[in-house]
């Protein structure tokens, strides 16, 4: 039998719409020896049975737990030395394992290492190619040597994961549970790198509510309650410093709207504030310009806009809600939510 270098472990639940083209991408050229696993969260369609009609171990979640426990459930079943954890809404690249063992052996001091999405996003529609085109931004721009870990399409060292004991199951099992690792791991001395070779295409259809519920129950309220337990938060990714002076400057923007009712000169100033963020922002947009066109690129400036309005009230809220002693609501809490939601 083959080494196991790379257990591949894919947390599913009701993904059978997808599933079968993330399995035929990652077992297509993968090196001898390669085990996937699909860790069947509780589906209620044909995923287990998918997943072995393509070959993958399943391993079968009695009740859903949400992508944390699945994902520690795959990996106390792995045997590779790696572990690769991949959505099951996601399709990597050609020879993306192959990719993440020669780079894990060539960076023996890197502990965990992701990649992004491609700038080719197959889902149409404004919000869907908005979304999917910012998150590859966002991660082609971020800084090489990681603050925090992604676990849609990242590989860590098996004994290094085992050792810090997985993802937090208790208080992180739907939502960001892959940033805590993160944080966890750089506190504990290890080298996380964004490798932006390493990509691959989401599936994911987005909606306009599905993406402000999502930015705000299972991204922004949770990332900033973990952030309030920090001494700091990292300048890297979505909370660079200009994105937080973005998010200050619509603020400004709409609160300047009504005030402009009694003075005019309200209105100028939230239209300056408004042009600040975009200045602020004009490589994302040059960005958006040269891969979709122009006009795809404006109608992106108030999706921008709301992501930003949004963002800031929820980091608003979780802040008062602690001076208030109350726990914010967010998707880790709720019990009855799939790991289906878009990450």
């Amino acid at each position: 039998m083959s080494e196991c270098r790379v257990s591949v472990v894919i947390p599913a639940c009701n993904a059978a719409s997808y599933l079968a083209r993330c399995l035929d991408a990652l077992t297509e050229g993968a090196p001898a020896g390669t085990e996937v696993i699909v860790v069947d969260d509780a589906s209620r369609d044909e995923t287990p049975s998918l997943a072995e009609a393509k070959g993958a171990r399943v391993v079968r979640q009695p009740v859903n737990g949400g992508p944390s426990r699945a994902r520690n459930a795959g990996a106390r079943e792995a045997r590779g030395e790696i572990l690769y954890f991949v959505d099951a809404d996601v399709v990597v690249h050609p020879g993306a394992i192959a990719h993440v063992i020669a780079f894990l052996d060539a960076h023996p001091e890197a502990t965990a290492m992701f990649g992004s999405y491609d700038d080719q996003p197959v889902v149409p529609g404004v919000v869907s190619q908005y979304r999917n085109l910012l998150h590859h931004y966002t991660h082609q721009t971020g800084r090489r040597e990681a603050s925090t870990f992604w676990s849609g399409c990242g590989a860590i060292r098996r004994e290094a994961f085992l050792a810090l004991g997985g993802f937090n199951e208790q208080t992180h099992p739907r939502c960001i549970e892959d940033i805590e690792l993160g944080y966890r791991l750089r506190q504990a001395g290890h080298v996380i790198v964004l490798d932006p070779t390493l990509l691959c295409t989401h599936l994911k259809r987005w909606t306009l509510r599905s993406m402000v519920l999502t930015d705000v129950f299972c991204r922004a309220i949770p990332w900033a309650s973990l952030n309030r337990t920090r001494d700091s938060a990292p300048d890297d990714l979505n909370i660079k410093q200009s994105q937080k002076l973005s998010v200050l400057l619509t603020g400004l923007a709409l609160l300047g709207l009504p005030l402009a009712l009694f003075n005019p000169w309200f209105l100028a100033g939230a239209a300056l504030a408004v042009l600040l963020v975009i200045v602020l922002n004009r490589h994302l947009f040059r960005f958006l310009c040269r891969t979709r066109g122009r006009w795809f690129a404006l109608r992106c400036i108030p999706l921008h806009l709301l992501y930003f309005l949004y963002s800031g009230a929820s980091f608003a809220w979780v802040q008062l809600a602690g001076l208030l002693g109350i726990t914010p609501r967010d998707w880790n809490a709720d019990r009855s939510a799939r790991h289906t939601t878009p990450r």
